[in-house]
């Protein structure tokens, strides 16, 4: 155990020998009584304090590189009684605190400490979206008052929330572009207004024209109503601008912690089926690319310049409103800001960004976006068209954001075809199959299950729902498993994560081992140009490892149902 103090540091630690207990510390001074914290202390000089276990002494203050090894068999915990301004440890789970306070100021500074993005052993971020939510993740031991200060601090975060809209209101729609493949349509007063009826007619916005969760909940059930027949040509385009507003329900649930559900792994992941098909799928990889330079800036060029599907930057928009302030306002009406009335709203769109003085590395934002040189960079901005490029003091912002799309979808089209993969010897610890799964709620993941490698799965989508449900109950199933977000394969464009590793029985298909993506279409043009690309990779690392290690091949493809895989298989 190690304890430290912000004026006196006291610090233990603990070893375990041959099933014997031992205990290590070092001791410091307290600065305000000028005290030792343990009379057993040895002073060293007006300010330190040292124990008589030398080694303690020289593990914790001296080689902190060693007590931070993962070889290193010393346990370790830091405890600190002020976690404000000047203490910098990024590795902080969990704060556990020891006495009662009130004060907004010091929790905040102290759940600060903890929110952020911790190190690995190596000093690397662990910033990795498949894995970001699992490993960071801090836990705050405290009295109930601490909830409300958590509900308090999140309300506070979401009302100062500026980058967002919290309206849907028809002012908030109106203008706006939707792009489609057709080119760009701007959303009439009309299509403002029948998005509007729609939301509040299925009750998806409150009386401040709000979002609710209900929205939410329905969306992830694939249960949203059915959109009104203006609305359905641009159906996914409408979803997207509702999404766009911030909504409050999307702020995770705050509970207690201290028991979560399990769902550990069951008798079907020792399955002699389930370790082949593991051992044909557990390699890593690493990928090379050669490609022509010219080719790829010649064709971002392009696709930049086109007049239908291009570069294009929304105005920026700002709405505003005018009111007056009630004859009679009471505390509450304040507080609740109904002390004033609102009596007209405009909407103005500026073709000058607020923001154009901000200087912008234009080409360092591009190249750190698409994993691309400046010079490369460089070469597509001067292949630009001067109006093109001249939407860049419209809005910053959004002409990076689409400008890095663009190109990665370019920069996609181009590597697939001069892309290899050469398999490393490094391959997936099996811990990827428990890492999070404590963190997860199964209290809707359905009925247990027969043929998974868990009791219970947690699905996406209603595809997904459908999916296990007819590969559970499939006679030609021996074993299969919703491949755990640690299994990873590199891509120009991202790592890719593949949904599901079946194994079959043998006789009964023609490919016993298979990979498979569930896609709710099969239709290439409603998937991203990324996503493409990442499938397309995807068939050039299995193809790859296959050639190398695998003589029972594995099977992948893209599926959008139960009776795909077994059109596939068969």
């Amino acid at each position: 155990m190690l304890l430290s103090f912000l004026d006196s540091l006291s610090v233990f630690s603990t070893r375990t020998k041959n099933s014997t207990f031992q205990g290590q510390g070092h001791f410091s001074i307290d600065k305000k009584t000028k005290r030792d914290v343990d009379p057993d202390i040895e002073k060293r000089g007006e300010n330190a304090g040292l124990s008589n276990d030398v080694e303690a002494y020289d593990l914790i203050l001296k080689n902190k590189e060693r007590l931070l090894s993962l070889d290193e068999p010393v346990r370790f915990i830091f405890s600190h009684s002020a976690l404000r301004e000047g203490w910098d440890n990024p590795n902080v789970f969990v704060i556990c605190a020891l006495k009662h306070s009130d004060n907004t100021i010091s929790r905040r500074q102290e759940v600060g400490r903890g929110l952020r993005l911790s190190v690995n052993q190596h000093g690397d971020r662990m910033d990795h979206p498949a894995i970001v939510h699992d490993v960071n993740v801090l836990t705050v031991v405290a009295s109930e008052s601490y909830k409300d200060f958590v509900a308090a601090l999140q309300k506070d975060i979401s009302d100062s929330l500026s980058a967002r809209p919290k309206i849907a209101d028809e002012a908030f729609f109106t203008g706006k572009v939707m792009k489609t493949a057709a080119g760009d349509v701007e959303v009439t007063p009309q299509l403002a207004k029948q998005i509007y009826k729609y939301l509040l007619k299925n009750d998806y916005t409150d009386d401040a024209d709000r979002i609710t969760g209900t929205y939410h909940d329905a969306k992830k059930a694939e249960t949203l109503a059915e959109l009104p027949p203006e609305l359905k040509p641009y159906a996914a385009q409408v979803y997207q601008l509702i999404d766009s507003v911030f909504s409050a329900s999307q702020l995770p649930e705050i509970g207690d912690d201290r028991r979560p559900k399990k769902n550990p792994l069951n008798a079907n992941f020792d399955k002699q089926e389930f370790k082949a098909l593991w051992s044909r799928i557990n390699r890593k990889a690493a990928y090379s690319v050669s490609f022509e330079e010219a080719e790829l800036i010649q064709k971002a060029v392009v696709v930049l310049n086109d007049k239908d599907a291009g570069l294009r930057v929304t105005p920026l928009q700002y709405t505003i409103q005018r009111g007056e302030q009630a004859e009679v306002a009471t505390y509450d009406d304040i507080k609740s800001g109904e002390a004033f009335k609102l009596k007209a709203t405009e909407t103005e769109v500026n073709r000058l960004s607020v923001h154009s003085a901000v200087k912008y590395d234009l080409i360092g934002k591009l190249a750190e976006g698409t994993q691309l040189t400046r010079r490369t960079i460089a070469e597509i901005l001067k292949g630009m068209n001067v109006a093109v490029f001249a939407q860049f003091k419209t809005n910053p912002e959004s002409f990076i954001a689409e400008a890095v799309r663009l190109i990665n979808e370019q920069k996609a089209t181009v590597i697939i075809e001069y892309l290899a993969y050469d398999p490393v010897e490094d391959k997936f610890d099996l811990d990827i199959f428990t890492a999070g799964l404590t963190k997860q709620d199964f209290s809707k993941a359905g009925d247990k299950l027969q043929r998974h490698i868990y009791d219970y799965v947690l699905t996406d989508s209603n595809i997904e729902r459908q999916f296990v449900k007819e590969l559970d109950t499939s006679s030609e199933v021996v074993v299969y498993a919703k491949l755990p977000r640690g299994f990873l394969i590199p891509t120009p464009v991202g790592d890719y994560n593949p949904d599901w590793a079946i194994s079959f029985k043998e006789g009964a298909v023609k490919h016993v081992y298979f990979v498979a993506e569930t896609k709710g279409s099969m239709s290439s043009m409603e998937l991203r140009e990324i996503e493409k690309t990442k499938i397309k990779c995807a068939r050039k690392f299995f193809d790859d490892i296959n050639e190398k290690f695998a003589p029972e091949q594995v099977k992948y493809d893209v599926v959008d149902s139960f009776g795909k895989l077994m059109e596939l298989v068969k």
